[in-house]
């Protein structure tokens, strides 16, 4: 089933699942993982590779069992060189860990790197390209976030993703979402289009997307791979992938875009300063860095020119009043 994903995206806001790029003809089967789950293997032919604990079924990739210290990935083995695309994700986190007993989540890529095993659900801390952790265990208990949690981090290798901190300090945006152990399949939309980067998440199967994330001046080269990986530690669930659907996106770019050579961008966030350079906000958003001397000069001038202006407008005001007062007497 297709999953449309519109043009024009509401914030926070339910839409109906009525128009599309991603039709039949723009479905890109070599970046698409799909029952019965044929091409998934280690042969040269193979469009999708996976590692640890991944199991292959005819009805879902579980990349975890409900065990506890289980790592595992499926990755793409074919290079995407689309400059808009979107991402469908099916899936589904069930287990029977109660209420914070559970863990950790899934995370879904695309990255330079591919099978590359580390400690993020199962994958390299420092990647380049895109993440989006879809992180089902509440790490760092005194923040103001419930979980499940869904978030984004652009990354160029240089910072680690923070486990401890659930990410907070790296991350583009987010929304809670309650997705575990539903009757149903679970969805997510992954769109990138000129520079744009939206989540969508459709958890009540209702054929309805639901913003999560919505963010400009994104860069990501192509050449990358998609992937995705899950892990569990002392806590544990089954984390299962039932389709991911890759679409080519029919957009126009500027000739100087065509002109440029899309796998030497290094994967940035414009809108951003570096994660770095930026500290976490409760909401789980990033908010400016400290004023730096310059900026409290210009906040200091514009306060002074306000209120000069404001005195001026004052004394005008005063002395029309003093001169319609003359005219009583």
């Amino acid at each position: 089933m297709v999953r449309p994903l519109p043009f024009l995206l509401l914030h926070f806001t339910l839409l109906k699942c009525d128009i599309t790029d991603g039709n039949v003809e723009h479905l890109k089967r070599e970046h698409s993982l799909m029952k019965p789950y044929q091409g998934v293997g280690s042969s040269p032919s193979s469009q999708w590779d996976f590692w640890g604990s991944t199991l292959v079924t005819s009805s879902y990739v579980r990349l975890t069992p409900d065990e506890r210290s289980k790592q595992g990935s499926i990755w793409n083995t074919v290079p995407v060189h689309l400059k808009d695309w979107e991402m469908h994700v099916q899936y589904k986190i069930h287990g029977s860990g109660k209420k914070n007993l559970h863990g950790d989540g899934i995370a879904i890529w695309y990255t330079k790197e591919r099978l590359h095993p580390g400690s993020v659900f199962g994958s390299n801390a420092k990647f380049h390209g895109l993440a989006l952790f879809i992180d089902t265990y509440h790490n760092d208990e005194a923040a103001d976030r419930s979980f499940p949690y869904i978030s984004a981090m652009v990354n160029n290798g240089s910072l680690p993703y923070d486990h401890g901190n659930d990410g907070r300090t790296s991350e583009l945006g987010g929304c809670s979402s309650e997705i575990r152990n539903k009757d149903h399949d679970t969805y997510l939309a992954i769109r990138y289009s000129k520079g744009r980067l939206t989540v969508m998440i459709d958890i009540d199967d209702k054929n309805e997307w639901k913003e999560c994330i919505d963010i400009g001046g994104v860069r990501l080269p192509t050449g990358y791979y998609f992937g995705a990986s899950a892990a569990t530690g002392d806590l544990s669930d089954n984390h299962d992938i039932i389709s991911m659907k890759m679409y080519q996106l029919m957009v126009e770019h500027a000739p100087d875009e065509d002109s440029l050579d899309w796998t030497k961008i290094e994967p940035s966030v414009s809108l951003l300063k570096s994660p770095k350079d930026n500290i976490d906000d409760p909401t789980g958003n990033f908010r400016s860095t400290p004023l730096t001397g310059w900026k409290v000069f210009l906040l200091l001038l514009c306060a002074l020119l306000g209120i000069v202006v404001c005195g001026v407008v004052g004394a005008v005001v005063f002395q029309k009043r003093q001169e319609r007062n003359r005219r009583f007497y």
